[in-house]
């Protein structure tokens, strides 16, 4: 146990990840085998991070968790952006399908009263959703990726573990290939809204509720077959889209024009990457 607590502390991005995987994907072999609705315990990032922080911190690490999970003064601005940008944005891709020739589904048009319980259903209860990934991915990893790299790099290194993340499911068949577009613009859009939020989670749970209501149990379920192909590839289009705005504009270095990156420190022995970055640096 010890040398696991060493290894921990001398590697603790490196431990997170591993333990992100590992929490996450037993529930593979419990959906392999019926026992389970989903290949992935979408929680898994989020006990990982209390793990590590456990092991590395103690209290103090995991009070400095809870309190970004509970970090509610922010810009009102930015609660609208976080429940009304996934609805914009799915809206946007499922009207160019249509205008492309696809054939909604009238049925699921009348689901829209479901929508409110849903969203609260996928923001409180842990294992609904991917809500409760966020105090993993950034409530722990993107602050201290940020630490010694640009907010881009980060985000580019943080999708690839994302979207890694994600491969029971693709096996599954339960969410397309045309989400590895959608996670590395999505994880770029949404370090933006973290940074911007002066590093609340709460705010990035809000909009991963939202984007799992508003897409996944509304608008993805309008389209069948060739219809529901291409509403998948027009929605990584459509956050695509945005990602590289926000990176023209924000900057790639803070991803935000007002705040620095949010950053936590890494040991000396955690593995750099790319290092450190002047603070008016760009990628």
């Amino acid at each position: 146990m010890s040398r696991i607590s060493g290894l921990t502390k001398r590697r603790p991005l490196t431990a997170f990840f591993v333990l992100a995987y590992a929490l996450s994907w037993w529930a593979w072999i419990l959906y392999a085998l019926g026992l389970f609705p989903n290949p992935i315990a979408s929680f898994g990032p989020f006990l990982a991070a209390i793990v590590v922080l456990a092991l590395t911190e103690g209290k103090s690490g995991l009070l400095g968790l809870f309190r970004r999970m509970l970090r509610w003064r922010v810009a009102p601005g930015w609660y609208l952006v976080a429940l009304l940008l996934p609805t914009v944005l799915t809206a946007t891709a499922a009207a160019l399908n249509i205008l492309l020739g696809a054939q909604p589904s009238a049925a699921q048009l009348g689901a829209w009263p479901e929508l409110v319980p849903t969203f609260l259903l996928l923001l409180l209860v842990p294992g609904f959703g991917g809500a409760w990934e966020e105090p993993g991915w950034r409530g722990y990893a993107l602050p201290r990726l940020q630490g010694r790299r640009s907010a881009l790099v980060a985000s580019l290194i943080l999708a690839g573990f994302i979207a890694f993340w994600h491969l029971p499911l693709m096996v599954a068949g339960q969410v397309h290939y045309s989400d590895l577009l959608l996670i590395l613009a999505a994880v770029i859009v949404v370090n933006w809204v973290f940074n911007n939020a002066r590093g609340s989670v709460l705010i990035i749970m809000l909009l991963h509720a939202a984007n799992n209501t508003i897409s996944g149990s509304f608008f993805s379920p309008m389209f069948s077959g060739a219809d529901s192909t291409r509403q998948s590839w027009l929605l990584a289009l459509v956050w695509a889209v945005v990602a590289v705005l926000v990176i023209a504009i924000s900057g790639p270095t803070n991803l935000s024009r007002k705040y620095q990156r949010q950053q936590e420190p890494l040991p000396d022995s955690e593995p750099e990457g790319v290092g450190p970055i002047p603070k008016d640096a760009g990628v």
